[in-house]
């Protein structure tokens, strides 16, 4: 297998905050590795140190000549072109369409867009969906994503796995889902406290072999506990014989001492007292919304009762932080009613983190919620509170608009908690989380006595908490789905329910689209044909592919035999053109295919 990076004794470090400290590991050939770790531990720095982009302070990053490296960062700067031509670079419709995985990923990442839209009419979200499409249209040998499920909805990152797992490539990822680690990768980086800690297998191997290692760590921790406290009960026998004691037994109880391994540093999510809820939590009837150009919600009954554990998922744009902000009674439906029972105590995390005054403090945020609570029989300040939850002395008096992404969602749910809500409304509550706060909040969640309704992208974090899903599926129906996640994946595969404007599309395209729905359809028998046809072509056009490189070769052998060289030229565009031939021909069935 070829080596395709070593770090050897790579160290990195922002002022006193060591990030990396004499790491050596690599990537080989086809390897996959999923990258795991607390925000802030160096998880995005040691990919990028990996990738060449930055320098360590001190070791060796050595690439294979010619190492081709595909890098997806969080943020990138985006020019001023068009999609199409940000995302195709300079190919030709003929090339990009002849293609079986870049029409493949233009599906799965930009379905239904317009390709001449301006980069700069997206959304921070659609740019994103578009940089990621850019880096795999193109070939590499490694491919390094840093949170590449930012933005995507859950079929979007079930394509997106299914992609990388047909991929060739070695893979190096950076993120927080679970059930997206599970699904592509096949080893694990743990990165924390400068170094960084490696195990076989995907998210769950880890955990598993991340128990047993902590299982036999304090095994061997109770064993040098029992024998420190033996050295340090014979080192207090008293002054008078303290000067016999021979050196070594000092030395040796004083190293003990010396070994004291620190607090750890973590999260705790505490479980809150709540009051209890009534028979009647939140009733819709007969609930319609819109907005300009489409119907969100049409005509929608639904109860949510007590203790329930809704999870909601759909496509992008269907509805579901307005259907929150409606169980919130934050937005008017258009017409319906909703009925809140009367010991309903509300919470609402949204997916807006700026809502908080970005010159406050966060204990200014708690206090302005809640000075004291009592948890069991303890009460606890807002103070202590917030270093539970993870800031500790001075991060607790930093503006918040100067707080990460992570730490502001922590503080935006500490403030909610600390009201005491009887039922939750999550909006994308993972976002900017790391795996450790996850399992936190989760082991919360675990407890919660009250009503729950759940938007997220994160599978793994859906599933774990909620006993039941329900879809908006671009309609305005609420659709029950007993099969969870699955039957949402299968439905959509299906096109069951979808008539929702694409992302990016202008009101032409939408119009466009319901023109071509409009339209007589083909039939089934035809669309197989057409397919069929589709596949015969690609098979003809892998074959002269593989004949023109032949031929390339034996052109550049042959540089200076100009018989030769004619021949292999006239060749040459025979295939050329019946290449065009095939091109066309492919263009015509895949139109019969798309009606």
């Amino acid at each position: 297998m070829t080596n395709l990076v070593n770090l050897q004794d790579v160290s990195l470090a922002y002022g006193p905050l060591v990030l990396l400290d004499k790491v050596s590991l690599g990537v080989d050939e086809g390897e996959r590795i999923g990258v795991v770790g607390r925000n802030g531990g160096g998880k995005s720095t040691l990919i990028s140190v990996l990738s060449a982009i930055t320098e360590p302070d001190s070791g060796r990053v050595v690439h294979n000549r010619g190492l081709r490296v595909g890098f997806l960062h969080q943020r990138d700067d985006f020019p001023e072109t068009t999609v199409g031509e940000f995302v195709l670079g300079g190919l030709a419709e003929h090339e990009w369409a002849g293609n079986a995985r870049i029409r493949d990923i233009l599906k799965g990442l930009l379905g239904g867009w317009d390709l001449n839209l301006p980069m700069s009419g997206l959304s921070g979200g659609e740019r994103r969906r578009s940089g990621l499409a850019r880096l795999l249209v193109d070939d590499h040998d490694l491919i390094v994503l840093d949170e590449p499920t930012n933005h995507l909805d859950i079929e979007g990152i079930a394509w997106l796995a299914a992609h990388l797992r047909g991929r060739p490539e070695a893979l190096v990822v950076v993120t927080h889902d679970r059930w997206f680690l599970d699904a592509v990768t096949t080893r694990t980086w743990e990165v924390g406290r400068g170094s960084v800690e490696r195990y076989e297998g995907g998210y769950a191997a880890y955990v598993l072999a991340k128990a047993e290692r902590d299982r036999q760590a304090a095994a061997a921790e109770d064993r040098r506990q029992n024998l420190m406290r033996k050295e340090l009960a014979w080192l207090r026998r008293g002054a008078p014989a303290r000067t016999s004691k021979p050196k070594f037994r000092i030395e040796a109880a004083n190293q003990l001492i010396a070994d004291e391994p620190p607090a750890r540093d973590t999260v705790e999510l505490m479980r809150f007292a709540t009051s209890r809820l009534g028979k009647t939590v939140i009733d819709l009837k007969d609930v319609s919304y819109s907005i300009p150009g489409r119907t969100l919600l049409d005509h929608l009954t639904w109860q949510l009762g007590p203790g329930d554990r809704v999870g909601l998922v759909g496509v992008n744009g269907a509805g579901k932080s307005t259907l929150l902000k409606i169980l919130a009674e934050e937005r008017e439906p258009d017409s319906g009613t909703v009925r809140t029972g009367r010991t309903v105590k509300l919470a609402h995390l949204s997916q807006n983190v700026t809502e908080l005054d970005p010159t406050a403090r966060p204990l200014q945020a708690v206090m302005d919620v809640r000075e004291h609570i009592t948890i069991g029989k303890r009460d606890y300040t807002a103070s202590q509170m917030l270093e539970k939850f993870g800031f500790q002395g001075e991060r607790q008096w930093t503006p918040i608009g100067d707080l990460s992404g992570g730490e502001r969602r922590r503080l935006q749910l500490l403030r909610l908690l600390m009201d005491e809500p009887n039922v939750l409304l999550l909006d994308e509550p993972t976002n900017d989380l790391d795996i450790e706060t996850l399992t936190e909040l989760e082991d919360l969640l675990d407890g919660w006595p009250g009503s729950l309704v759940l938007v997220s992208h994160d599978r793994y974090f859906l599933e774990r908490i909620t006993d039941r899903v329900l879809a908006l599926m671009g309609d305005g129906s609420l659709a029950f789905l007993p099969g969870g996640v699955d039957e949402y994946l299968d439905r959509r595969a299906a096109g069951a329910g979808d008539v929702s404007v694409p992302l990016g599309a202008s009101e032409t395209a939408a119009a466009e689209k319901r023109a071509e729905d409009e339209a007589p359809a083909v039939s089934a028998a035809e669309r197989r044909a057409a397919q069929k046809e589709m596949q015969r072509v690609e098979r003809r056009m892998d074959k002269i592919a593989k004949q023109e490189a032949r031929l390339h070769e034996q052109m550049a052998a042959a540089a200076e035999d100009y018989t030769r060289l004619a021949e292999l030229d006239a060749e040459a565009k025979a295939l050329a053109g019946e290449k065009d031939e095939l091109e066309m021909v492919w263009l015509e069935q895949a139109e019969i295919v798309g009606d």
